[in-house]
């Protein structure tokens, strides 16, 4: 993991396009909108790790051994 992962032009282009829609809000909206993002970051780690857990098929019922 020595390199460091680097983004698309597209990606690039999102986050600036991004920063100017954030700009425009207010302080409150923001902290909203950043509590918000990171709920569904977490959202969004619980499912990539069910995702593994299945695919690797580390789910599987005790009882059933």
């Amino acid at each position: 993991m020595d390199q460091a992962i680097e983004l698309t032009l597209e990606q690039e282009f999102s986050i600036r396009c991004f920063a100017g829609q954030v700009q425009q809000m207010s302080r409150e909206q923001a902290q909203e909108f950043l509590i918000l993002q990171y709920k569904q970051m977490m959202i969004r780690e619980t499912m990539f790790q069910e995702i593994l857990k299945h695919n690797w098929k580390l789910d599987i019922d005790s009882t059933s051994l």
